[in-house]
């Protein structure tokens, strides 16, 4: 969590600037914590006057994952015309700027670390107040943006790099209570896409790999392999994806042999494999999540009137990830809330809604003189696991089936 780190003179004036001004307030937010360069300019009512994102799918699909020194190199040509873009269509001049907000922590290193000199440059020609941003923060706030919604509320972020469980009490207090022990569920659908060799597919050619097992598994069979949900007999809230991407290669493995399949082809169940891993991996969220529900209920950290869950990242664009998560709500009482799926991955305006916040309530807001670091690790809020796991929940069995 971010502390503001203003001289007791500078923290007057700022409260000042930010409380009693009758301009309206706008906040630039810039993202390059992966392989997203994203800008946005947002006013306080969380109103997008301007936003541009450049991504770098199509490289890494050639490559067949995220190579940091590439992920550096495009965000370091790109971010200098990605951020002009986005103030040229808000119409704002950089003077006109209340703060500057900027991904910080956690993320790639090199790719961190493009968007934080850039911004401290930025902040410092300008003389801009700089809001250094969480990423998972934002994510777990943005919905915040699009309804109105009061804390606490259980949040799920799912992404190609985290995939965690936690209690939103403020826009900077959260209860971590449950994260993956090993891969994320982002990562491991990537992964499992790869060795379907799906960047070949004719279906799939420009899909990412969630995208493509996502796009498959609707005409595939999900009861032709049964792949075991991990973690059963343990009742904690965290997750692990390691060990099914085991079973799923070596399912994989054996049909291969058995079609004499070579490298670079497709097997002829290969929308079957994608729709089995596919629900496993959703049952696996659903699980834990229930688990989390139920836990906050014991506990009394939900309130009694619209409990809400709301589930984001890149992951949370699968819809059929979102009905197997409705499923659970529906049965414990909970209102489901996603943001439309633009919003789920990585993007500006989530980072300038983070600041918008923060701002509001005048936490986290530095002097352009400070000097701040990126941190490749960091966790979200106060680490309960324990606590969870020591309550040992058993879940109640529930038909994961959909419709679709």
């Amino acid at each position: 969590m971010f502390q503001s780190c203003l001289p007791g003179a500078l923290r007057s004036w700022s409260r000042g600037v930010f409380s009693t001004s009758t301009r309206p307030r706008l906040v630039l937010g810039i993202e390059t914590s992966c392989d997203e360069t994203g800008a946005a300019v947002l006013d306080e009512t969380g109103r997008i006057l301007g936003e541009s994102l450049h991504s770098q799918k199509e490289t890494h699909l050639k490559t067949g994952g995220i190579i940091p020194l590439v992920a550096q190199r495009l965000h370091r040509e790109n971010i200098s015309r990605v951020v002009q873009e986005a103030l040229n269509r808000s119409a704002i001049e950089p003077s006109e700027l209340t703060a500057v907000a900027t991904t910080v922590k956690p993320g790639l290193a090199l790719s961190l670390g493009i968007g934080l000199d850039y911004s401290l440059k930025f902040v410092r020609q300008h003389q801009k107040p700089f809001i250094p941003i969480h990423h998972m923060e934002a994510h777990a706030l943005t919905v915040r943006m699009l309804h109105p919604l009061d804390f606490p509320f259980l949040v799920l972020l799912v992404s190609g790099g985290h995939s965690l469980l936690a209690l939103a009490k403020g826009i900077d207090e959260f209860l971590l209570l449950g994260q993956t022990l090993d891969e994320a569920a982002g990562d491991t659908l990537d992964k499992i896409a790869r060795r379907l060799s799906l960047r070949n597919h004719p279906e799939c050619g420009t899909l990412s790999g969630g995208q493509a097992i996502e796009r498959l598994a609707k005409e595939g069979d999900r009861l032709a392999f049964h792949f075991i949900s991990p973690m059963g007999q343990n009742y904690d809230c965290n997750f692990s994806f390691a060990g099914l991407r085991t079973q799923i290669t070596g399912a994989i493995n054996k049909k291969e042999k058995e079609e004499g399949v070579e490298a670079g082809q497709f097997l002829s169940c290969v929308k079957d494999i994608a729709a089995a891993s596919q629900h496993t991996v959703a049952s696996h969220l659903a699980k834990r999540t229930h688990r989390a529900i139920l836990f906050c209920k014991s506990k009394g950290l939900l309130p009694e009137q619209n409990p809400t869950l709301i589930v984001s990242g890149g992951v949370a664009s699968n819809e059929y990830i979102r009905q197997i998560l409705k499923i659970i709500t529906d049965a414990t009482g909970l209102h489901l809330l996603c943001p439309p799926s633009k919003f789920c991955t990585d993007n500006g305006v989530m980072i300038a809604w983070n600041g918008i916040e923060r701002l509001k309530q005048g936490k986290g807001i530095l002097s352009y003189s400070e000097e701040v670091s990126y941190e490749p690790k960091a966790p979200l809020g106060l680490d309960i696991t324990s606590e969870v796991k020591e309550a040992a929940i058993k879940v109640p069995k529930l038909k994961l089936r959909t419709n679709s």
